[in-house]
């Protein structure tokens, strides 16, 4: 019989545990790992979470526990507005002959429930609202993607992207800015948010 295998409750970390043989300490630390794990904020899946960090904060939903990878939607508003945050950039941290295209991830997605370790049977768009982060900058030397200046943000409520792509599972810059309008600064983008629900 196995022991109960539920959800595991992630905690917050601080960075100074240290890994360890049994009992005995070792000479390198969690925030060594995530130094070099993470610190390269241009990669795709980095600069993605990085996007919701932001996002997160510009909303002031800022969690107290752990990202849930798995998560239906990003986050969720103190006034309980469910945000998915897609993110894009012009530049990589790899070597280019030009600019990136810039395209956004919007398809429909199966909800996982952590705790049953369900998935739900037909697929949508789980969020109320999704924000598009578009790291803006095109200049690798001065590229700075912790300075919220250098990023341009797009709202849409999802019953738009539902009514224009049905089950279309990308979009691209131009008809994001048909749609949504100008960019937004990061100290605009909460009322933006906000306003894409009433």
């Amino acid at each position: 019989m196995f022991p109960e295998l539920g959800k595991v409750i992630a905690t917050r970390k601080n960075g100074s545990e240290r890994f360890h043989n049994a009992e005995n300490l070792l000479s390198f630390d969690l925030l060594s790992f995530w130094r070099w794990s993470a610190s390269d904020l241009l990669s795709n899946a980095t600069r993605g979470i990085l996007a919701e960090y932001i996002v997160t904060h510009a909303l002031k939903a800022d969690p107290v526990g752990v990202r849930d990878e798995w998560a239906a939607f990003d986050l969720l508003t103190d006034d309980g507005i469910k945000v998915e945050v897609k993110s894009s950039a012009y530049i990589q941290s790899w070597h280019q002959t030009q600019l990136s295209s810039v395209v956004f991830g919007i398809g429909k997605t199966k909800a996982w429930d952590p705790v049953t370790n369900c998935q739900s049977k037909m697929a949508s768009r789980q969020a109320d609202v999704y924000v598009f982060a578009l790291f803006a900058h095109k200049d690798k030397q001065t590229a700075d993607p912790l300075d919220v200046s250098q990023w341009e943000f797009y709202v849409l409520p999802t019953s738009t992207l539902n009514e224009q792509f049905g089950n279309q599972r990308s979009i691209g810059l131009p008809t994001l800015k048909r749609l949504a309008g100008k960019s937004l600064s990061y100290a605009v983008l909460a009322k933006a948010v906000r306003k894409a629900v009433i």
